[in-house]
């Protein structure tokens, strides 16, 4: 999943809009005095709550770190919580609605868990040719080289080969003979 930058350029057009457009259904509902006081409200319970939830999260980073450990939730939370400040400073109501999103807990999850498994796994698997993520290949010649065409037999060679890390592998042999050893057969000659 490859997002263009002129999706996101238009994504980032139309959210001032529809708030634009919203702010005066609004305001004709209720009016205009109270439709700014909703706005400024919103704006500041939204950064109370992500000052608050800064915080918690600060303190999540500083005990992982303490144990030796990476903190990399903690710091997707930290982004989108900066992300989420952003949303509620911007007077609006569509904005603060996706400020609140991005603050709260329970919706900022499975955003955090998206942005990990969509954006940041990819673009560290493409830094680091899989080193990272464990998507290395791990025998023969990706490309395939004569007969051998790449990973160790029993299909537990890298990613696309079809072996158990592979998309289409499963835990058993990937098609080839298997052949039982007895150990019994074979002795070590002291010479």
């Amino acid at each position: 999943m490859r997002i263009r930058a002129r999706y996101v350029l238009a994504l980032l057009l139309l959210i001032p809009l529809a708030d634009a457009a919203f702010l005066v259904v609004v305001a004709r509902e209720i009016g205009a005095v109270t439709t700014v006081a909703l706005v400024v409200l919103t704006g500041l319970l939204g950064m109370l709550l992500v000052r608050a939830e800064g915080r918690h999260t600060l303190r999540r980073l500083e005990r992982k770190l303490a144990g030796g450990k990476l903190p990399t939730d903690e710091l997707l939370d930290g982004g989108l919580l900066i992300a989420a400040g952003a949303f509620l400073l911007t007077p609006g109501l569509v904005t603060d609605a996706i400020g609140f999103l991005l603050a709260v807990p329970p919706t900022r999850y499975p955003v955090r868990r998206m942005l990990d498994r969509y954006v940041l796994t990819p673009y560290v698997d493409r830094k680091t040719d899989g080193f990272a993520t464990g998507a290395v290949w791990t025998g023969g010649f990706p490309g395939g080289d004569g007969d051998f065409d790449g990973g160790p037999p029993g299909g537990a060679g890298g990613p696309d080969d079809g072996g158990p890390n592979g998309p289409g592998g499963s835990s058993g042999n990937s098609g080839e003979d298997v052949v039982d050893v007895d150990p019994d057969d074979y002795s070590v000659q002291d010479g």
